[in-house]
């Protein structure tokens, strides 16, 4: 027993934590795997539930057996709430709280404390709440060493055992349904690295919901039956969402499930019965949901189905017969990947990502570079509202990008820096994540550059800096994304946008040009009358042509007029200045 306590102190766990269901898994140095880590109850996997009762605190098996009898203290789902405001319309539809308790079933097993971990999020996770988990394994005492896509985590899985048996790149699409959450990744492995080309999602889709289905279709035939409403009788409806639970699990095997509930509702038995074809259409739309949710993922990656090898199923969900039949339809009859677990390959991923991270390269576990994405493009706003992208949508992070950005006036002491993220052309139209201020700029030019540097570490997490190397001056931002960063189905509402809008976007930023550059040959113009020797009538006809310019870009309809009327007049105010600076040399 102490040898076992001595070889497992200072491990690292990777702990996928789920809507439904938690799984712990760790490293073994010893024997050269990962381990699957079983609870006190000798399962693999462990409900995420927590409840209380007046004498004490239950978790996992012992809280999801007592759901029925004690609704109201029993918690559950609310890895669909984290890092999300009590205003949003979410939470106020589930109002539930946080389980984590993986921590001690590691310790457990391993007879040592665990102090490092790997914290699986669906790839769609927002800021908030990636910053909402790591600060929720703080709380639990374990050092965050890194939070990675569950996605990601479970090709790390299918793809180590993928690389020994080929050493050419491979394609590998991974479908992740969920209890709660649906990611989709698309990754390309080759050798040692595992490059992730494009990420979608929807991180409130999943099992719950094809639960809630069931639950309000026999809602309905109650009522019918018995003219009895059990919509806001909380232990009725538990006791039947556990055994909608059970009847959706059934029906991945059967074509028929039963529900039995004796003494349901005021002392009245009920029993019925739901057929697969049933359960199917009532989830219709949610599992298209899913296939638009793939398509997307493979033209965000600019990759057609026929370049992908391998189809990988993760998650509870992902044994619907439906889902995978549509899955398969919509990849031209290819067999879909079944060889790992759903329920234990993100932690699998996780685990194996621990161990690199805590032994480095001591460790003897797989060696693998892992590079993920980010889902949208991010930058700042420039002269006419303009978005300046310095980070492309799906660019591999960590990265780290700089670019200049120039102030807009002569001696401006300031600069104001706006950092959008989205892939609008006009900044405001995009999602704003911060600001903030550069001071003690040197006086000059307005072409004097002030430089910016963008850095995306692996968790999401983005710093931004700027500064006037001229006078040292600078200032930085980190937006950690609990200020506003985007949910996965705003991620996605906001690419959709850039296409609907792509023709109005690409028309205002060629005025915006158009606009800028008659602006900048003003400034030009206004240089030339300040201390030259012009001739009384050259004088004339470029402070006419400047006001003309001036009064035409400070108009208050100015978006109202044309592009040509901007290059027009850029035009005219050349022919009026090419020649006065040819004769002043």
């Amino acid at each position: 027993m102490k040898r076992a306590r001595k070889y497992y102190e200072g491990h690292a766990v990777g702990i996928d934590l789920g809507t439904t269901y938690s799984c712990v898994a760790v490293w073994q140095e010893q024997h050269c795997r990962v381990e699957i880590i079983h609870n006190d109850q000798g399962n693999r996997t462990t409900p995420s539930s927590v409840a209380f009762t007046q004498n004490q605190r239950l978790i996992g098996d012992a809280a999801k057996n007592q759901a029925a009898a004690n609704p109201t203290n029993t918690v559950f789902d609310a890895k669909r709430l984290i890092g999300r405001k009590y205003s949003d319309p979410i939470v106020k539809n589930d109002i539930l709280m946080w389980p984590f308790k993986m921590r001690e079933i590691a310790e457990a097993f391993l007879e040592s404390p665990v102090r490092n971990a790997v914290i699986t999020v669906p790839a769609y996770f927002n800021g908030s709440q990636r910053k909402a988990t790591i600060d929720a394994g703080i709380i639990a005492g374990l050092n965050v060493m890194r939070i990675i896509n569950e996605p990601t985590a479970a090709a790390i899985a299918y793809g180590l055992d993928k690389r020994s048996n080929c050493a050419s790149e491979r394609n590998i699409f991974v479908f992740d349904l969920g209890g709660g959450t649906f990611d989709v990744s698309l990754l390309t492995i080759k050798g040692k690295v595992f490059q992730v080309k494009a990420t979608a999602g929807n991180t409130h889709l999943g099992g719950e919901d094809f639960d809630n289905r069931l639950v309000s279709y026999f809602v309905k035939e109650f009522n019918r039956k018995n003219k009895l409403d059990i919509s806001s009788n909380a232990k009725a409806l538990r006791r039947l969402r556990t055994a909608c639970e059970k009847a959706k699990r059934t029906l991945s095997h059967a074509v028929t499930a039963t529900i039995e509930l004796d003494a349901f509702f005021t002392g009245i038995d009920f029993c019925s019965s739901i057929t697969r074809a049933r359960f199917e259409e009532l989830n219709s739309d949610l599992f298209r949901e899913c296939l638009e949710t793939v398509d997307r993922c493979l033209n965000n990656a600019k990759m057609d189905k026929a370049s992908v090898h391998d189809v990988v199923l993760v998650g509870g969900s992902s044994r619907i017969p439906k889902v995978q039949q549509l899955l398969q339809e919509f990849f031209r009859g290819k067999e879909l990947c079944k060889s790992i677990n759903p329920d234990e390959a993100v932690a699998y991923g996780a685990a194996v990502t621990a161990a690199l991270l805590n032994g480095g390269a001591k460790s003897t576990a797989p060696d693998l570079v892992l590079q993920d994405v980010t889902p949208l493009s991010l930058g700042q706003a420039v002269r006419r509202d303009v978005m300046s992208v310095v980070i492309p949508r799906n660019t591999t992070i960590p990265v780290k990008k700089k670019a200049n950005f120039y102030p807009i006036k002569d001696n401006q002491s300031y600069m104001l820096l706006k950092i959008y993220e989205g892939e609008r052309a006009r900044a405001s139209d995009n999602n704003l994540l911060g600001q903030f201020k550069v001071s003690g700029i040197r006086p000059a030019p307005k072409g004097h550059p002030i430089f910016a540097c963008y850095e995306l570490d692996a968790d999401g997490i983005l710093c931004v800096t700027a500064e006037d190397k001229s006078t040292g001056n600078k200032n930085h931002i980190t937006i950690t994304n609990d200020k506003g960063r985007l949910s996965g189905a705003e991620i996605e509402g906001l690419i959709e946008e850039a296409e609907r809008y792509k023709v109005a976007d690409e028309k205002f930023l060629e005025k915006a040009k158009a606009m800028n550059a008659l602006d900048d040959y003003v400034y030009d113009m206004e240089k030339a009358l300040i201390g030259s020797k012009l001739f009384p009538e050259d004088k004339k006809k470029l402070n006419s042509a400047i006001d003309k310019a001036r009064t035409l870009l400070d108009d208050g309809d100015k978006e109202k007029k044309e592009i040509h009327v901007f290059v027009e007049y850029l035009n005219e105010a050349k022919r009026i200045f090419e020649p006065i600076k040819a004769r002043t040399g």
